[in-house]
């Protein structure tokens, strides 16, 4: 006989109509999760519908359903609904009550998360840009400008899905109110004016918070049931978790088999053993849990976020997850099905898995027709001064600020912090780059005998979606100056402002030419093909830029890699003759595309960035002498550790000095590292960067230095092990960008390593200039 909890299932999954009448109750018990009353553990994996092509919604939900899931976990983007201020889209690849409703044919619950922030490695952890042009806004906070948009937002999400919530017969049986907010800031009265207008907007589900392990008693409030993420140690995660509720069921609201990717840094794969025996530690016990990403898919568009301090993300987003990015399911797949099919509610029965769809080669296509970008600029906008994209109304893409610069001699051009790349041209012709990663903003402009003109081309890429870094404006803003080695600065004023936001009316009215163009240009070839299979295609030989095929983004392409190709989904191709225009803002070493029948997701090309690769300085330490304001030793403890100084210290740079580690071993290992002010609150991060690290693995994983201040304690900086073993002491210098006051520091340990490369003696300095950078 099969258990109530299959009938269940089975009734959730019949037709609308039928489901219509078919209420269900869902709520939070003593020691379960209660589906109409009866226990059930949510065996949930998380599925971006943004991120799959409405075309294959049910092919990937099916395959959940196939690995063991129960439940689907779903974001929803703010910005991907209202990317214009008060104009919503709910149709087609955004229309989400159609993705519920398949999960809901295919026996998935849902479990729903609509911000407003997500994070989720989405342009602005899916914050609307139109936000920005509010100069003073404070984003995640009671600033009224902000929390009236974000009612707004939230009614609009329960006037969509409020009806498809399991009380009325949907599949929607719970309903997260923002994410991780303890990474970001510690206001209740926040949480509960959000919980508030989540239920005044119709949600009558249970409401809950997620935090990590080290965050999970933040701005908690008794509204928002609450669970733990993370991606190790299910067992201490638990017992934090236990701390602060005394009874309930236990859940991890985010479990990760892998990682996401950042341009330049190696491709992340998950250690698959570990994965598993977490998992089976969570079903045996009785934890639900969501896998985080279950199918991680792929950012189309300009979707794709960036990383704090500033690591722009891949647009490719496979995570390593068990359903590959193009939905492809192997080894780990089929390692976790088998796992679930051990722990399944009495009666229940996985279906079969889908075959993988198939794939195809496409045969190398030259690409004949260019479109230089400065021989299509649209008409310019007068400034005195520059501003930010958002100031101009433009929300992402590229923007060209030009102005005439006067005779004279050599001189050093200051800009604001670019953000995110800029190339400079002087008369038409390149001499420099400006690079957000390196905090470049000066270039040196040669001697010059008559007025030139002067084009500073900037490419925004996605803004940071983790952090304070998403106050990210775009472009450049304030006052840009020449100053020569001798005579006065130059205020650089009245400038033509040309925008160029990469729509469809931009590519519409460009005016192709044949054959190759001078300078960052567009391209443009056909391809013929007989069918439409998934492909992926090669973009190894171009430079840097974003790929449209058929009128679809596919997305941004970086030689620097990882990634070398771009997931090409089968229903966005057509029988016969197929379109691609290609923005390349470097050039391609040879104008050929190619169709290939597996990605490239792993090879790194160092050395064609037009700038150092690794934040790792080499330059030289100013330390020698120095009496260090701070030393002592670290607990050996998985926990995150926080130490008060008892003093404030004052510089703009701060330099951790490492001696030794508790296992005794050669390696450095830092999931975080917080500084505190004179009251023991963290200091913003959003202007750090590191200016030295001695040692640094990047080449069998991304153990760079700048993981340790972006806010993510699920990667870290580990010194090198694959090919070299730097030896104690190590050191990292940090920049603050301002004078600050730092009254203490908190160290988290990389969680789940035992004590491999846990910090134990250590010293402190604390001065203006602690290294001399090259």
């Amino acid at each position: 006989m099969k258990s109530k909890i299959l009938s269940l299932f089975l009734a959730l999954s019949l037709n609308q109509a039928s489901a219509a009448e078919a209420k269900h109750t869902f709520e939070i018990g003593k020691d379960a999760f209660l589906l109409d009353g009866n226990p059930i553990v949510i065996r949930c994996g998380e599925l971006h519908s943004a991120r799959v092509p409405r075309e294959y919604w049910q092919d990937r939900l099916r395959r959940m359903r196939a690995m063991g899931m129960n439940a689907v976990c779903a974001y929803l983007f703010w910005n991907f609904h209202e990317w214009e201020e008060g104009k919503y889209d709910w149709k087609g690849q955004a229309d989400v009550a159609e993705f519920c409703r398949l999960a809901q044919a295919e026996g998935l619950l849902v479990v729903l998360r609509p911000g407003p922030y997500a994070c989720a490695e989405w342009e602005m952890g899916g914050l609307p840009w139109w936000l920005l042009k509010d100069k003073d806004i404070e984003l995640r906070t009671r600033d009224p400008k902000f929390l009236e948009a974000s009612k707004s937002w939230i009614k609009e999400v329960g006037r969509e899905l409020g009806p498809l919530q399991v009380t009325k017969g949907g599949p929607i049986v719970m309903v997260q109110v923002e994410n991780e907010y303890g990474f970001y800031g510690d206001d209740k009265e926040y949480m509960t004016e959000l919980a508030r207008a989540t239920r005044e907007a119709g949600f009558d589900v249970p409401l809950f918070a997620c935090n990590p392990r080290v965050k999970i008693d933040v701005a908690r409030i008794p509204e928002l049931f609450p669970v733990v993420n993370f991606g190790s140690d299910p067992e201490g995660a638990f017992k934090a978790l236990r701390e602060v509720l005394p009874e309930g069921p236990l859940m991890c609201g985010e479990f990760y088999p892998g990682w996401f990717d950042t341009w330049g840094y190696p491709h992340h794969l998950g250690n698959t053993k570990g994965y598993l025996s977490d998992l089976e530690y969570m079903l045996k016990n009785k934890g639900s849990f969501s896998i985080y990403m279950a199918h991680g898919g792929t950012s189309f568009g300009l979707w794709a976020g960036a990383d704090g301090p500033f690591k722009p993300d891949t647009s490719s987003y496979d995570y390593d997850a068990p359903i590959s990015e193009a939905g492809w399911i192997g080894e780990k797949f089929q390692k976790t099905r088998e796992l679930m099919s051990r722990y399944l509610e009495a009666g229940e029965k996985l279906p079969d898995a889908p075959a993988n769809l198939p794939v195809m080669s496409v045969p190398e296509f030259s690409l004949e027709q260019s479109a230089a970008i400065f021989e299509n600029l649209p008409t310019p906008v007068a400034d005195r001064q520059v501003q930010n994209m958002e100031m101009y109304d433009q929300g992402r893409g590229m923007i060209l600020y030009r102005t005439t610069i006067p005779a004279g001699p050599e001189a050093m051009l200051n800009t604001s912090p670019v953000h995110d790349f800029g190339w400079v041209f002087v008369d038409g012709r390149q001499i420099g780059i400006l690079d957000r990663r390196r905090a470049s903003s000066k270039v040196t402009i040669p001697a010059r005998t008559e007025p030139q003109t002067l084009d500073l081309l900037v490419e925004a890429m996605g803004r940071v979606n983790f952090g304070r870094g998403v106050h990210d404006r775009k472009g450049l803003n304030g006052e840009i100056s020449l100053v020569p080695k001798k005579g006065d600065k130059v205020v650089l004023e009245n400038w033509q402002v040309f925008n160029m936001d990469l729509g469809e009316k931009m590519l519409a009215g460009l005016q192709w030419k044949k054959g190759k163009a001078m300078g960052p240009a567009f391209w443009r070839g056909t391809f013929q093909v007989g069918k439409t299979d998934d492909t992926f295609l090669d973009v190894s030989s171009w430079g840097k830029g974003v790929v449209w095929i058929n009128g679809h983004c596919l997305g941004r392409f970086w030689a620097i890699g990882p990634t070398q190709t771009m997931y090409v989904p089968g229903p966005w191709l057509k029988k016969g003759e197929n379109e691609v225009i290609v923005l390349d803002l470097i050039g391609p070493e040879r104008p050929v595309l190619s169709g290939l029948e597996k990605p490239i997701l792993d090879k790194l090309h160092p050395e064609k960035d037009f700038n150092k690769p690794s934040l790792l300085s080499k330059g030289k330490l100013l330390l020698d002498g120095l009496t260090p304001q701070w030393e002592a030793t670290f607990e050996n403890k998985d926990e995150a550790q926080t130490v008060r100084f008892g003093k404030t210290l004052e510089g703009r740079q701060l330099a951790l000095e490492m001696l030794n580690s508790q296992d005794g071993g050669p390696f450095a290992v830092i999931s975080e590292l917080d500084l505190l002010d004179e009251h023991g609150k963290p200091l913003p991060q959003a202007n750090w960067r590191i200016v030295y690290a001695d040692s640094e693995e990047l080449s069998a994983e991304d153990g760079s230095a700048a993981n340790t201040i972006n806010g993510q304690v699920s990667d870290f900086w580990h010194t090198a092990w694959s090919a070299t073993k730097a030896p104690y002491p190590h050191r990292l210098i940090l920049d603050l960008g301002v004078q600050t006051r730092i009254g203490g520091i908190r160290y988290t340990p990389r969680p789940g390593m035992k004590q491999v490369g846990r910090l134990k003696d250590y010293r402190i300095y604390v001065g203006d200039t602690l290294v001399e950078t090259p």
